[in-house]
């Protein structure tokens, strides 16, 4: 049997937002931490709970924080915590009552953790905006699209979910293991603007080297490589190649049959364009899954572009586990995976757990009903 997860045993109060608030709480509890979220009342929101996996995995409590006793439970069961997590504006806590003064004074050992775009502090703070906002101050989305065309925006994955709520739950547990050695909590101040920019470093080093350009669609990872990009097949679907290193773009040359000299300098720049062009239309002769059939046993690095349905039936991920179904609702399974401990299985949202969870931390029959 595998041990209990890794994060077992610690304790996290969230309060309920959209995106990578919520994103860090569903890290945190796939990996074993108890994640208690705290909703306020309400009549609807942008998502279903019962089928949104990034609620995944938690109990919930519903307490009106407007109140002032909801706001004292808050606070107790913060008391109990080993870290809290808020995606407020800056100050809204503070005025709530629930500010990291009075919660560190309260449990000193807390860690604090603070999920917004612009951080904490600077002249956008209490500015509003969204992942691709972020994203645009850190200089990330400049790089991103394609050649002579607007920058494209990459979902809300960049911003949000890996410069966000990923690196929040990487920065309160580092916090977390610094409290546990030390007694001192803190505050993580967790910018979606730095966090997009750190991801981006790979690409500054680039730049340092003279080995990127500010022009977009014009470098080795950006589309700019004949060797490095998506191309149309037959059948209207597309193909990804990463033929980077010279015996992968050797491969890629031997199954497609570029033999001509102009294929010899895989780097000379210059004359890149062209042989994109050669390659869009070499893509073009044959339907994706024949391409992936040739390539097959050749290590190109050449995988088909997968939409989601295909995705959750490709063979690797089957085998691999890679999406799993909870509550009838397909989605991602917990990652990473570790050699002796074992992850959560995910369990969709259900009905709100307040009487269970205000019972467990002390609360009386009289007081749970006021507070309900």
């Amino acid at each position: 049997m595998p041990a209990p997860p890794p994060l077992a045993g610690l304790r996290i109060l969230e309060l309920a937002g959209i995106g990578p608030g919520p994103f860090c709480g569903m890290m945190l509890a796939d990996h074993g931490a108890e994640v208690i979220r705290v909703e306020r009342p309400s009549s609807g929101g942008l998502t279903d709970p019962s089928r949104d996996p990034l609620l995944r995995s938690r109990r919930t409590i519903v307490l009106d924080l407007k109140r002032p006793d909801a706001v004292a439970a808050v606070r107790h069961l913060a008391g109990t915590c080993d870290g809290l997590i808020e995606g407020y504006r800056p100050g809204v806590m503070e005025r709530l009552g629930l500010g990291p003064d009075l919660l560190l004074a309260d449990n000193p050992r807390l860690v604090y953790g603070r999920m917004t775009g612009w951080g904490q502090t600077g002249p956008l703070a209490d500015v509003p905006g969204h992942d691709i906002d972020y994203l645009a101050i850190s200089g990330t989305l400049h790089a991103l699209g394609e050649a002579g065309r607007k920058p494209a925006a990459p979902i809300n994955l960049a911003a949000d979910f890996g410069g966000g709520g990923m690196m929040l739950a990487f920065g309160m547990l580092a916090a977390i293991l610094h409290a546990k050695a030390s007694g001192e909590g803190q505050i993580v101040d967790a910018a979606m603007t730095e966090g997009a920019a750190v991801l981006s470093s790979m690409v500054w080093g680039f730049r340092a080297m003279g080995m990127w350009s500010d022009a977009r669609g014009n470098n080795l990872l950006d589309g700019g490589a004949p060797f490095y990009d998506t191309y149309e097949t037959a059948d209207g679907k597309w193909i990804a190649v990463g033929a980077i290193e010279p015996q992968f773009y050797a491969a890629l040359r031997r199954v497609m049959a570029l033999d001509g000299a102009e294929w010899d300098g895989q780097f000379a720049v210059a004359q890149w364009p062209k042989l994109k062009g050669l390659l869009a239309e070499r893509f073009r002769e044959r339907s994706r899954d024949a391409w992936i059939d040739a390539f097959a046993g050749h290590e190109a690095c050449v995988a088909p572009v997968l939409g989601f349905d295909e995705a959750v039936a490709d063979p690797h991920n089957v085998a691999r586990g890679t999406f799993v179904t909870s509550g009838n609702v397909v989605q991602p399974a917990p990652a990473p995976r570790y050699s002796a401990s074992a992850t959560v299985p995910p369990r969709m949202a259900g009905a709100a757990d307040s009487a269970a969870i205000l019972q467990e931390a002390g609360f009386t029959a009289a007081e749970i009903a006021a507070l309900l």
